[in-house]
């Protein structure tokens, strides 16, 4: 009997073995389970965020997504106290094993498993650790999870097949969720001690080793002391292992944590809005119509063009990965070499604050002071007011979100009439206070708006973008996705209109008000000064001082509908643009993105070029995946260029944008123009030297918020300035390739009106004219 009960055994165990091994060969093809194919096992997925470089080769920030961060280092930026506080902690027999650690599994199913002792430890390696995080799912129930072990376990092996030692330990700490935001030890690092890896020291090492275990019950944020005696026992482990002495562990334990807490995010770093807007912009899909509201049938039409004309506009739905998947900025850890220098980019935003924050906004603010409809112009009703306002409310989320949850119209409009405490932004800091959601709507509108972009017209190269002043709290977009009235700014492409069709500089004009009738009715164009009134005078003299009556004397000797195709052919998208008298004067909608692209005809000989953001892009392994190529289009003749050129040198040398000259005293070729529109609700500055073009608009988040006074809300107070600021700072770094020496690409002494000599150019009011 006895014998019989052995062969018994022995059968059982030979057909146990038998089973396990069919198993495992079954797991291993992927008839159990899912097993990744092999080429995966060799390239795991890699879920790392995507990487966006300046052209002077900085990181300017990440793209993550659902609250991943990571960014992959190699072993050897890792310090080796964090290893071996790793493989102390976690599998000592780390270096012995090829994936699974047999004696840990029998120790973890006889202590935890018989004996139920919880504190025994646990079977998974790290190389079983990180087959879990890269292919399984949660699991949940405890069968679940019970099945999903020997499929780990087979990964784990190939793994060790398919890495080295050292490539698995990266693999774990590049992969690691550490809370917060920091998914990967550099992200970590980073987040909680504000350095980089390889700078963490042996504590430091020890307390991200400890939260392996369980990042949420060890928080350092929420449970520091549970979270210290946490470091404390992996301390004690490098102890046992022989990394550290007892001496070390008693003077490290006894320290504090000693944080230096940052959440990590993708809107930190540098060039956030244009970071963001080129996130979007790769990520776009193929525009349908009916994902577009009416309203915005503008950006639809924008839109459909880039998708069939920019490569890089939705490139990760244009292109697809070996396994036929679209490309995707938070998953694939791409590498996206911008154009943007880090050092200009710092410049626009320093220069947008400076005037924005400390000039603009507290002189807005005094204006403002004991208005009762402020910060919305004086001349509006109380009534208008509030159908501004409630127009804001139902586009807020916290309406949509109570209309969807069935609340009804009048108890919305209670809620938002309900004070409630809040934080709001501060250009100081976020403060805490009381208020009605109403109330602060009106604040947040109470805020001036900028917009920004810088590019070289030879090559499209974007340098510099803002999209304004602070991406946490005003997200909308006014460098590409707003668009405003641009005023006095569309006036140069109107008279290279009337240079193409062989008018010259030097061209005579009335100087006086004139009724045009358009449309069958009367429009007769205001001008707010009179200067050399009745006079005829030159061309050039009427675009240096932005004088509307020559404007539209212009506009009614040529063809609106020319003048919309010409609008078009400088690259504004806006299918809109009615082709009327007045449109000399700029009533149209245009972003600064738009307005800075077709200035670059202008110091490119007729050649505009569309804005060049990305040069290339690598994957993960460093291949290089994609390049882009500038796109340029002749708009305009040579000649009509440099005669633009020429009367924009004096829109600075003596007009209009004067004060660029003897305020700010920049030296050096300069051409531009300024731009005001009714009642100064937008202003603008286009600037440009031989090698950049910069555009800047400022102005409130709805056009009945503005200065009311000429002299601070007109585009040469409000937006000239951070050109000019803009500009010093580009000019005075010797690293840069601008100089004051650069010149336009014209013949020497070029001067298209030699023969005509006017001494009156200047007005020394440097007011510039607003349409009406």
């Amino acid at each position: 009997m006895r014998k019989v009960f052995v062969r018994f055994l022995w059968i059982l165990l030979i057909v146990t073995l038998l089973v396990g091994a069919l198993a495992f060969w079954a797991i291993s093809k992927g008839m159990i389970g899912y097993m990744p194919p092999i080429e995966d096992l060799q390239n795991p997925i890699n879920r790392f965020a995507t990487q966006v470089y300046s052209a002077d080769g900085k990181i300017m920030g990440t793209w993550n997504y659902n609250k991943e961060n990571r960014i992959c280092i190699d072993y050897s930026q890792l310090p080796s106290s964090l290893v071996e506080a790793l493989v102390a902690t976690e599998d000592i027999r780390f270096y012995e094993h090829s994936g699974i650690d047999f004696y840990a599994l029998v120790r973890a199913v006889v202590k935890r498993g018989v004996m139920g002792q919880k504190s025994a430890g646990g079977g998974s390696t790290i190389t079983q650790q990180l087959a879990k995080q890269l292919y399984s799912a949660k699991a949940h129930t405890v069968m679940e999870r019970l099945m999903q072990k020997p499929i780990e376990w087979v990964i784990a092996v190939q793994l060790e097949r398919n890495y080295t030692k050292d490539e698995i330990i990266a693999l774990y700490l590049n992969y690691f969720d550490f809370l917060h935001n920091a998914v990967g030890i550099k992200t970590a690092a980073n987040t909680y001690f504000n350095k980089e890896p390889s700078k963490l020291n042996i504590p430091e090492s020890a307390m991200l080793i400890g939260l392996c275990k369980n990042p949420s019950y060890f928080n350092p944020v929420r449970n520091p002391e549970r979270c210290r005696e946490r470091r404390n026992v992996v301390l004690m482990q490098m102890v046992k292992a022989g990394y550290l002495s007892r001496e070390l562990y008693d003077k490290y334990s006894a320290e504090p944590l000693k944080l230096n807490f940052h959440v990590a995010d993708h809107k930190d770093g540098i060039a956030a809005y244009f970071r963001d807007f080129l996130r979007r912009y790769m990520m776009a899909k193929k525009p349908e119509r009916n994902n577009y509201t009416e309203w915005n049938k503008i950006k639809y039409y924008q839109d459909s063009i880039n998708w069939e004309n920019d490569p890089l506009y939705g490139w990760c739905n244009k292109n697809f990965k070996k396994n036929g998947e679209p490309y995707n900025v938070y998953a694939d850890g791409l590498k996206v070499y911008t154009t943007i220098d880090s050092r200009m980019q710092q410049y626009a935003e320093q220069a947008t604050r400076d005037h924005v924050v400390k000039f603009l906004q507290p002189a807005f603010n005094r204006e403002n002071k004991g208005k009762s409809n402020a910060p919305f112009s004086g001349k509006l009703t109380s009534k208008q007011v509030r159908q501004i306002l409630m127009r804001s409310v139902r586009q807020s989320d916290r309406y949509h979100e109570m209309k969807s949850s069935g609340a009804s119209e009048d108890e919305i409009i209670k809620a938002f009439n309900t004070p409630t405490e809040m934080p709001i932004f501060t250009y100081h800091g976020e403060v805490d206070t009381t208020m009605t959601p109403l109330d602060s709507i009106k604040y947040y509108k109470s805020f001036l708006r900028c917009g920004f972009m810088s590019m070289s017209p030879q090559n499209g190269a974007v340098k510099a973008y803002v999209g304004g002043l602070d991406f946490m709290h005003f997200n909308y977009d006014m460098c590409t996705d707003g668009r405003r009235q641009v005023g006095s700014t569309i006036k140069p492409f109107l008279y290279s209109l009337a240079m193409e069709n062989g008018m010259s500089p030097c061209d005579m004009a009335p100087n006086v008000q004139q009724t045009y009738i358009v449309a069958g009715r009367p429009w007769t164009p205001r001008n707010s000064s009179h200067s050399r009134y009745g006079q005829m005078v030159p061309l050039k003299w009427g675009l240096a001082q932005s004088n509307n009556w020559i404007s539209a004397y212009l506009m009614s000797k040529l063809n609106p509908q020319a003048f919309v195709a010409l609008l078009h052919e400088y690259g504004i998208k806006n299918p809109d643009i009615h082709p009327s008298m007045s449109l000399c004067l700029g009533p149209c909608d245009v972003s600064v993105a738009e307005m800075v692209s077709a200035y670059t005809a202008f110091a490119n000989n007729g050649i505009r070029c569309e804005p060049l953001f990305v040069t290339k892009i690598e994957d993960n392994n460093g291949n290089v995946i994609a390049t882009f190529q500038p796109r340029m289009s002749e708009v305009i003749s040579t000649e009509s260029a440099r005669m633009m050129v020429y009367m924009l040198k004096g829109v600075v040398d003596g007009g209009t944008a004067g004060r660029l000259r003897f305020k700010y005293n920049l030296k050096g070729e300069l051409a531009g123009k300024t731009g005001t529109t009714n009642n100064n609700s937008d202003a603008w500055f286009i600037g440009f030297t031989p090698t950049l073009v910069s555009g800047v608009w400022v102005g409130g988040d709805d056009r009945d918020i503005h200065f009311d006074s000429m002299r601070m809300g007109q585009g040469a107070t409000k937006a000239l300035p951070i050109f000019a600021y803009y500009m010093k700072r580009v000019l005075a770094n010797p690293n840069l390739e601008y100089s004051e020496r650069d010149r336009f690409d014209m013949p020497e002494g070029y001067n298209p009106c030699e023969s005509f000599v006017d001494e009156s150019l200047i007005d020394d009011n440097d007011i510039e004219e607003i349409y009406e």
